[in-house]
């Protein structure tokens, strides 16, 4: 568990970084469901992963921790994990922040943490798959604030229109 003092508003207030528990699902569930421009197969698969990280007690595939503020409670959450058949490349899956939260610093706090256990795991390269809808601007604008470099874009993959865009940040 990582906790960071964090300031919003006018009074400061305790984010606790720490791994998602059974007791955390129904938060979640609803903090996924409020995302406004994640559609039902977005939602189904990201609870899916969460899922799968409650129910598998063995699976290695992924992480999934909250951000969890004193005040508001479980306001953020973030799911990655390694990428199969790579030395050292690590998949940023999902990180969502409830809109009532937003602007606060929960998802900065999320990526300063993946990173950081990235980098524990012998992480190099962290990667991030986003859409380019419109929708998504804020999206791409957090990843690059970030430091991350848009490497690969490729042209109509979700539906015509909607590109897929991978951005990467190189941690060692």
């Amino acid at each position: 568990m990582q906790q960071l003092a964090y300031m919003h508003s006018d009074s400061p207030s305790t984010v606790v970084i720490r791994p998602m528990t059974r007791k955390d699902r129904p938060p979640i569930a609803d903090l996924i469901v409020s995302i406004e421009n994640f559609n039902q197969s977005e939602i189904d698969c990201a609870l899916e992963l969460v899922d799968i990280y409650l129910n598998d007690r063995d699976q290695t595939d992924y992480n999934v921790v909250v951000a969890e503020d004193s005040e508001f409670g479980i306001c953020a959450y973030a799911c990655w994990g390694p990428v199969p058949l790579t030395r050292g490349a690590f998949d940023l899956y999902w990180i969502a922040t409830h809109p009532n939260s937003r602007g606060r610093g929960y998802g900065k706090c999320l990526m300063a943490y993946v990173e950081e256990k990235v980098r524990e795991n012998k992480g190099r390269l962290l990667a991030v798959e986003t859409s380019s809808k419109e929708s998504y601007i804020r999206t791409v604008e957090f990843y690059s604030r970030l430091g991350y470099e848009e490497a690969s874009r490729i042209k109509d993959f979700y539906d015509v229109g909607d590109d897929r865009l991978i951005f990467v940040k190189r941690l060692s």
